[in-house]
């Protein structure tokens, strides 16, 4: 297969809700371009993006998938994602390959929750936009308020290229036509306002417009330019089940889509600060970036797919990365439709390939020569967290490296031993997300895990004084003996300061050998916590007396002495139990606004702001305990019908109730005992 000129390189991600239409477009795309021979769908389970069997079975996307097509002489490339706002780790790594994100809205639905986080995470990215108002035959589609949605969420720089006619059977173009009919609006306004809002990018071709002297070829040659900067998202109407607007679409890809040229520019970010933005060309060194690792399911053979920045590589080629400077001999270059893929001798700037059987991750910058490092775009935290346990014994280490593979295919997963609490959690968006993860190492791997809610890591800690405790450990039964004997102070440090050891022994009453055996026996017992067997911190101990035994002191007898001063003070000096708080930020319907802050009340939730947003939306901040928030997502989805969104980020740690702190350790000690 060939490699294309940039300026003939049209990279695109299809983002928006679930349901929207964005598979069922690129299959249309595929079929009017004669890369198929038949129209693919998601219903009858023979569309080229959704291969996967989970994918066929769940009648939606569940993974991005990448195919590519050509139209009038344009070398195409079609990142289709999934809409569920579960999978959305999926969409935001797409982004990175991509110039322009074609952002895809139902007629009947309108402007859904996944649809305005994609517009601002394609908008905060610097993509170029476009907007696809899809299904417009629906019967309960109002495309006159579909058109006013989105210019009232997304912003007047939304203008539509074409307009619905024939009650939704066809489209007319207002860029090329002054004049005809459409089912609402009039085609001379649309014609004039897409023309202004391209022309305002060149201050030239402006005076030109305004004097009248301005020809379609000089605006359709700014137009990509108008579309990189945001100063113009062209709207287009489209039903991709019947193709209608698919040519359209088609044509304002080849010819308003920036190029990677024109489009968004990456930086290179070297050493000492260093930072180089990165010009499209298909000579000089090597510099991509991956954006989608996968396996394949039946050959489990792994895919990284890189997009090309700058430079072109060979197959036979050797790739380097930040981490590892030896380098990666690649033996094959591919490129993928669907499922399916087929070798090429060569990749070159701005186009998109994959590498196989590469140690490589999403997020990877891969050079030639001098490299540094891409920024991917932000990554949504995942808040949602469930404790997995093997059904089998044994199986604990399979399950380890099951997980470990599919968080290197995905953005948006984290696996993690929690040091604090000894369980092995899965962090995904969402509790669609987890149980997917989890059903796919059933199928791939056959392994059964049982899942549970984490432990919330709580920490102990002090808010008193205790003086002078003393504890000695002595053994004397049969074989050598034990003693040690410490007194030790202790008292808060500063929140955050952690641990203190302060030792204030003066003269020989410990060795200075077993002062460190007396500090690394608190370490331990810190550890261990004393409450609730939660870690202990932000307290100060200081040594300040104790006695040795000439024979029988040692180093372990002084471990124990300092573990057992420790507790004895640690209860004296008023313990307290300390929980995570965390910064919700909540984005709901107007009229739930007051159900929710009362959810957020009634969990001991401290409301911080709010907001209004375009659409009826507003935002609202507040910070909770993290223990209130095992199923905010199902509660917040029940209070607004499945329109509300919301985000967490660690924040600090605060004392607990008394009230609720009993609670926490009594299920605790009842852990323990059974």
């Amino acid at each position: 297969m060939a490699t294309f000129p940039i300026e003939d390189i049209r990279n695109i991600v299809l983002v928006g809700h679930s349901g929207a239409g964005k598979t069922s477009i690129g299959e249309a795309l595929l079929h009017k371009t004669g890369a198929t021979n038949r129209l693919g769908s998601v219903t009858d389970k023979s569309s080229i993006f959704d291969f996967a069997e989970d994918e066929k079975e769940a009648a939606h996307s569940i993974d991005s998938a990448i195919c590519c097509i050509s139209h009038d002489g344009k070398h195409v490339n079609v990142i289709d994602t999934p809409g569920a706002t579960d999978y959305c780790g999926q969409a935001v790594a797409a982004l990175a390959g991509a110039e322009t994100a074609v952002l895809v809205v139902s007629a009947s639905a309108g402007i859904e929750v996944n649809t305005r986080k994609m517009w601002e995470r394609a908008t905060n990215y610097g993509l170029g936009r476009m907007v696809v108002i899809n299904k417009i035959d629906a019967d309960n589609a109002n495309l006159e308020e579909a058109l006013e949605a989105v210019k009232e969420f997304f912003g007047p720089e939304c203008v539509p290229i074409n307009l619905p006619t024939g009650g939704g059977t066809g489209v007319i173009g207002c860029l090329q036509n002054k004049t005809g009919d459409a089912d609402f609006s009039d085609v001379p306004s649309a014609h004039e306002a897409a023309i202004e809002a391209i022309v305002g990018v060149d201050d030239t071709l402006m005076e030109k417009y305004l004097g009248g002297e301005v020809s379609d070829d000089q605006v359709l040659a700014v137009a990509a330019k108008a579309c990189a900067s945001g100063d113009f998202v062209p709207v287009l109407f489209t039903n991709a089940m019947t193709e209608v607007g698919i040519p359209e679409l088609l044509n304002a890809i080849a010819k308003i889509a920036p190029s990677p040229s024109i489009g968004k520019k990456r930086v290179l970010k070297q050493e000492e600060e260093k930072q180089i933005e990165i010009e499209p060309k298909a000579d000089g060194p090597f510099v991509g970036q991956v954006f989608k690792v996968t396996s394949d399911p039946k050959s489990h053979i792994k895919y990284s797919f890189i997009r090309v920045h700058t430079g072109s590589l060979a197959h036979d080629g050797t790739i380097k990365t930040i981490n590892d400077r030896k380098g990666f001999r690649l033996g094959h270059i591919s490129r993928f439709q669907g499922g399916d893929h087929s070798d090429t001798e060569a990749a070159s700037a701005g186009d998109i390939i994959a590498v196989a059987k590469l140690d490589l991750h999403i997020g990877d910058t891969v050079f030639t020569d001098n490299g540094g490092e891409i920024d991917m775009p932000k990554r949504p935290m995942p808040m949602f967290a469930k404790a997995i346990e093997s059904k089998t014994h044994g199986d604990e280490d399979k399950i380890g490296l099951a997980l470990k593979k599919f968080a290197e295919e995905d953005y948006c997963l984290d696996i993690e031993r929690d040091a604090t609490t000894k369980e092995l959690v899965i962090h995904g968006i969402g509790d669609l997300h987890v149980r997917t993860v989890l059903k796919r190492m059933q199928h791939q791997f056959k392994l059964e895990v049982v899942t549970k809610p984490p432990k919330i890591p709580y920490r102990e800690t002090i808010t008193g004084r205790a003086e002078s405790i003393e504890y000695t450990h002595k053994k004397q039964s049969g074989g050598s003996g034990q003693f040690g004997r410490v007194i030790i102070n202790m008292f808060p440090s500063e929140r955050g300061e952690g641990y203190q050891f302060v030792d204030k022994i003066f003269g020989g009453a410990i060795d200075q050998t077993y002062r460190v055996s007396v500090d690394k026996g608190i370490r331990a017992q810190m550890e261990e916590g004393v409450l609730a067997g939660y870690p202990i911190v932000d307290v100060t101990v200081e040594l300040i007396d104790g006695k040795t035994h000439p024979v029988d002191s040692k180093d372990i007898a002084f471990q124990i002495a300092g573990r057992g001063a420790f507790k004895d003070a640690f209860m004296k000096s008023k313990p307290a139990l300390l929980e995570p708080i965390v910064e919700v930020e909540v984005t709901v319907p107007r009229d739930t606004v007051g159900d929710i802050q009362g959810d957020l009340a009634s969990h001991r939730g401290r409301p911080q702001g709010q907001k209004g947003l375009p659409g009826g939306l507003s935002m609202l901040t507040a910070f909770v305990p993290l223990g209130e928030l095992s199923d905010y997502n199902s509660r917040l989805s029940s209070i607004t019908g499945g329109q509300g969104s919301f985000t967490m980020e660690f924040s600090h740690y605060e004392a607990v109730p008394p009230n609720v702190a009993q609670q926490i350790i009594a299920q605790s000690q009842k852990e323990a005992d059974s």
